[in-house]
């Protein structure tokens, strides 16, 4: 079984593959470089791979190397994001921006936005309230967070909006479900006539495929058991609870890994837009404004 590496070793080696050297990787971390040695040592050994081809014009990735290298990034960009999750909402009672986001954004998109406006404002206090779309409405509106980021598909009545990214909604199963198997896509008829996992109501996942199959004319869903966040849908379908529907953001790992298929339903429309919102007539400034700018890409 393969040891659960620790990740200043990952540090290590993504630092390697970026400064083309073991000693420059070292000073970085701030460690001797016969310390730095030994680790990544530890390292290869933990995953009986051998990562760098040590000579004396440097250090080079080996092949395995550049493909650990790639996703040992990944894996320090979440453990980032977690990072500055947490401290937003450890600080959230006195912080001197408040903001409260729907599930989905605040688990996939949020953290990095904060981490963007904290490194270019390190002192600033963030603080950071999850819950669903529709309650976020309710807060942006009693005055009790600066900015907040919904998933709903039309905007809060009575709030200012922008866009700030695009997502879908999927139908997705295990590998071992009879639709995994399937050629052709799902009847809409077809989906709602099978018990499904779901979000609760007032999230805007639930709303948004409450709304398409309205759209469709194919009637309402029978919720096999509704829950509280994307993470406890997944942790559902994954046990082989039921089919569900789920975002793409909190699932395209799953997707790409084959803990989840997709199942294409046809004639349902899943698409959806992610959405800032802020009080009515009320110009952002400070930084509000610049949390916006960042979830925006400057648009």
């Amino acid at each position: 079984m393969t040891v659960l590496p620790d990740l200043e070793s990952l540090r290590l080696l993504v630092l390697i593959g970026e400064r083309g050297s073991l000693g420059k990787a070292a000073a970085e971390l701030g460690v001797a470089q016969p310390s730095a040695s030994k680790r990544l040592s530890t390292l290869e050994r933990q995953l009986g791979l051998v990562l760098v081809d040590r000579t004396r014009r440097g250090s080079v990735l080996t092949p395995a190397g550049k493909v650990v290298w790639g996703w040992a990034g990944r894996v320090l960009d979440e453990v980032d994001g977690l990072l500055t999750g947490v401290e937003a909402l450890r600080s959230k009672r006195d912080a001197e921006l408040r903001v409260a986001a729907s599930m989905t954004i605040a688990e996939h998109l949020a953290p990095i936005w904060i981490g963007e406006l904290r490194r270019k404002n390190p002192e600033l206090y963030v603080g950071l309230q999850v819950t669903n779309s529709e309650t976020v409405g309710e807060l942006v509106r009693a005055g009790q967070v600066d900015l907040g980021f919904v998933e709903s598909p039309s905007p809060p009545t009575g709030l200012s909006t922008r866009r700030v990214a695009a997502d879908r909604l999927l139908v997705v199963v295990t590998p071992a479900h009879p639709w995994a198997r399937r050629r052709r896509p799902l009847t809409t008829v077809e989906l709602v006539t099978v018990p499904l996992v779901v979000r609760e109501r007032g999230s805007g996942t639930r709303e948004t495929l409450d709304r398409a199959l309205q759209r469709a004319g194919a009637g309402e869903i029978a919720p096999l058991v509704e829950l509280g966040s994307a993470a406890s849908v997944r942790a559902a379908v994954i046990n082989g609870t039921g089919p569900a529907v789920m975002s793409e953001l909190a699932i395209a790992s799953d997707l790409a890994e084959g803990r989840l298929i997709e199942v294409v339903v046809e004639g349902l429309d899943l698409r959806r837009t992610l959405r800032a919102v802020w009080p009515a007539g009320r110009r952002l400034v400070g930084p509000a404004a610049v949390l916006l700018a960042s979830a925006t890409g400057g648009r």
